[in-house]
């Protein structure tokens, strides 16, 4: 299998939730739920710990999720850490959000030289397409997230990933900028996200297919810089993984420092193939994420 190494440390990850989330979306890629611990939650002293070690490796962006990062009772305060080395963004279903915390984060970007980002995650624009995933009554209460972040300033943007194949990238996005310009969000951004075929998704629809594997054909000519492993590493409760989708995969843990994970990674998982085909499909600097 091809090996891919790291070419520079620029996104790093914090699985800051574990696996912990009030919502059980079918389609999770790492089955999380309010019953779900097989990761546990990460504290403010790892955290800085981490960020430390990450000024000396020139890491660029931070980035937290779950689980649902906002069951993290020192969520807000490790946000308003971060903002002290570098730019933060947040992953968050957007339904728990509360308006003291907000007012903080608003404060901590204020006084700060990085921008805090919020992505809200939601999976069809409207109550049927979205609750058959997501739960019964998470539409009304992902777009209070989504209002009460534009209340306090924040310019979310919403994460929509594919539930059919058939459904078509112009037209999601079509349907979710007239949801959110409908709700008062008058430059709504939108970021469309492919399906990772494991975790819940294998009940839901499918697993992946035996042949869905990257290959060194594939690779020829292919820039590996589009690869999330070659610039992000992800820290959990457990050590440092080589991206936020494989951490259920035992060969994707590195180490325990971010110097010890950054060997080079073999790309052998079917998972692999989603983001050989997509590029950057973890970022915000993705081609799937547009503003309008």
């Amino acid at each position: 299998m091809p090996l891919v190494p790291l070419a520079h440390l620029d996104d790093l990850w914090f699985q800051v939730a574990g696996t912990r989330c009030n919502l059980a979306c079918t389609h999770c890629f790492i089955s999380c739920s309010p019953h779900n611990d097989s990761f546990g939650f990460l504290d403010l002293d790892t955290v800085r710990r981490y960020l430390d070690e990450s000024v000396t490796l020139g890491v660029k962006e931070y980035y937290f999720t779950g689980g649902e990062p906002f069951l993290n009772r020192d969520m807000v305060a490790l946000l308003e850490l971060t903002l002290q080395y570098g730019p933060a963004t947040v992953l968050t279903n957007g339904t728990v959000l509360k308006d003291e915390w907000l007012q903080r984060l608003r404060a901590a970007e204020d006084a700060s030289t990085y921008s805090l980002e919020f992505r809200v995650s939601m999976d069809g624009f409207t109550p049927h397409e979205n609750d058959a995933v997501r739960g019964a009554g998470t539409f009304e209460r992902i777009l209070a997230g989504v209002r009460l972040l534009l209340d306090h300033g924040f310019l979310p943007i919403l994460t929509v990933t594919r539930t059919r194949d058939d459904q078509d990238d112009a037209d999601l996005f079509a349907g979710f900028v007239r949801l959110l310009k409908d709700h008062g969000y008058t430059r709504p951004r939108v970021k469309i996200l492919p399906t990772l075929r494991i975790g819940a998704e294998t009940q839901r629809q499918r697993g992946y297919f035996d042949g869905e594997r990257v290959t060194p054909e594939m690779m020829a000519g292919y820039d590996a810089n589009l690869l999330v492993c070659s610039h992000s590493r992800m820290v959990t409760d457990r050590g440092v993984f080589v991206c936020p989708i494989l951490i259920e995969t035992p060969a994707a843990r590195l180490g325990v420092t971010l110097t010890e994970a950054s060997k080079p990674f073999a790309i052998e998982h079917a998972a692999c193939t989603t983001c050989w085909q997509h590029g950057a499909l973890c970022s915000n600097a993705s081609s799937q994420g547009r503003d309008v």
